[in-house]
């Protein structure tokens, strides 16, 4: 059983400006864009990290076992769960492979090895664009924006704080950005920072938290916030942000509380 909470690692994503949003949707990462303001209950996830197994990737309940799947991370974050496999080379110039795909090159501070400082995608995101810009530079930006959603919720590092830059170089054509099953990528990511923090001793986890969160509360209601006036949204994980929610006998930062409202379910709730 964990003694404290496990905190985990998530950042805001920030609103696209305009001329980007068709990219976006051509790269078919829109609906990310959509979770706005999600907040991440630690007491949750760390009362799901003690249910999980690593020998089954599993999580044991009272009643069995139940995992995240391939259509839950479609339905959850709408993005693709077929495709090519999200890999690609360890090492290149990847000086020269930002100032081609991002338009800058990455100051020494912003890049520690392969991977770039979210702080420093941010910025560039920050950074209005001209009043006619190129279509190079609209692909630039969106694809500093993929990134940053990358780093920031879908496949962050252990670090949280950094994004690999091989997937830069997938982001090169953005026409085939879409081919590639991200889906898959997140969903391992949160199964192997699932394994180390069910194992470790560390009080921290990266992985895609927002959709941990939102696969629990969609498939245990007992648990889940009310929406006030909820809407049938897709993704399913935008249901829970950007508004308000009420805890209404339901636990909320209190790892006590879930513990004992899981240790009592019963299959027919799930």
């Amino acid at each position: 059983m964990i003694n404290e909470l496990i905190t985990s690692y998530y950042h805001t994503i920030p609103e696209p400006e305009p001329q980007i949003i068709s990219l976006l949707s051509c790269t078919e990462f829109q609906h990310i864009v959509l979770i706005k303001q999600c907040k991440i209950d630690p007491a949750l996830i760390t009362a799901l990290v003690e249910r999980w197994r690593h020998e089954t990737h599993t999580f044991h309940l009272p009643w069995g076992e139940c995992t995240i799947t391939l259509e839950d991370v479609a339905l959850q974050l709408g993005i693709r769960v077929d495709g090519r496999v999200v890999v690609g080379p360890s090492f290149l110039h990847w000086d020269e492979l930002c100032h081609e795909l991002l338009a800058e090159f990455s100051p020494e501070n912003a890049r520690k090895g392969a991977a770039l400082k979210l702080t420093w995608l941010l910025s560039m995101l920050r950074a209005p664009l001209p009043e006619e810009p190129t279509t190079h530079l609209l692909q630039c930006k969106c694809r500093a924006y993929i990134m940053y959603m990358i780093g920031s919720a879908l496949i962050p590092s252990k670090s949280g704080n950094r994004v690999h830059l091989m997937y830069l170089n997938l982001l090169r054509d953005l026409n085939n950005t879409k081919k590639y099953s991200w889906g898959s990528a997140c969903l391992a990511n949160l199964y192997r920072e699932l394994c180390r923090a069910s194992s470790e001793v560390g009080k921290s986890m990266s992985g895609c938290v927002i959709l941990l969160q939102s696969w629990a509360w969609y498939h245990m209601p007992f648990i889940a916030p009310r929406v006030p006036r909820p809407k049938t949204t897709f993704s399913l994980a935008k249901r829970w942000s950007g508004g308000r929610l009420e805890y209404r006998a339901t636990p909320h930062d209190e790892l006590v509380g879930y513990r004992s409202r899981i240790n009592h379910m019963e299959s027919r709730e799930v």
